[in-house]
């Protein structure tokens, strides 16, 4: 039986941005003054905790220095627009034809993200015309729910406003913390891990997939 409704949830679901994003944080701390560098090792372990703000709080408390860590990201939000800009983005593979074979099926289509607005405009404006606002029936923000991934706020939401029920929805992730939130609002979840989550453990009931296929979106799994 075909499910109801496609989610997507992080951004990282629908396009490859963790080394540009990393690369947005680095060069926010270059321009702030500070002599921090993050490796793409050391942002693989920072990824494990969602919320850019939150990274960079962590790490100052780590080394023992304060900063404002809303003025860094809001530089590093800048930063990333400017890269987007400068070098594209494009849908992961397997993206444009899932979303296809929903719509063909008469899928209704969500993006369950908890960034921030101005980061959800920069992603469409960067995707596009490979992938139009229009597409989606629902986009979430981090403004629509009081709490981000791992909590399930988010994709509760969507479920609301799309009027489907979980066990009638599917959800592709690609982080363990981000699936975490897919799983604990009763989807089942599709863990199509990014560049830099190769090889973690998701959560138990999570089916990891290597490559997206239409196959996967369209047979309805009961949700655990």
């Amino acid at each position: 039986m075909t499910p109801s409704a496609l989610i997507f949830g992080s951004i990282g679901a629908i396009a490859e941005t963790s080394d540009i994003q990393r690369r947005a944080f680095n060069a926010a701390f270059a321009a702030a003054g500070l002599d921090w560098e993050w490796s793409e090792d050391d942002y693989k372990d920072m990824l494990q905790k969602p919320g850019g703000r939150n990274r960079i709080a962590d790490f100052a408390a780590s080394r023992g220095e304060d900063v404002d860590a809303d003025a860094i990201h809001e530089a590093k939000v800048e930063f990333f627009e400017q890269m987007v800009e400068d070098e594209g983005i494009v849908p992961r593979p397997g993206v444009i034809e899932a979303i296809k074979a929903a719509r063909d099926a008469g899928m209704v289509l969500g993006w369950a993200t908890s960034t921030t607005p101005r980061t959800v405009e920069l992603m469409l404006s960067g995707l596009f015309p490979a992938l139009p606002r229009s597409v989606f029936d629902f986009i979430g923000d981090a403004t629509m729910v009081e709490h981000s991934k791992p909590a399930p706020d988010i994709y509760l939401r969507a479920l609301t406003d799309l009027n489907v029920a979980p066990e009638n929805a599917i959800a592709i992730e690609d982080t363990p913390e981000a699936a975490e939130a897919a799983r604990a609002a009763g989807l089942f979840t599709l863990g199509y891990a990014n560049a830099l989550a190769q090889g973690r453990a998701f959560p138990d009931g999570v089916k990891v997939i290597d490559a997206l296929r239409v196959k996967d979106v369209l047979v309805q799994k009961a949700a655990a």
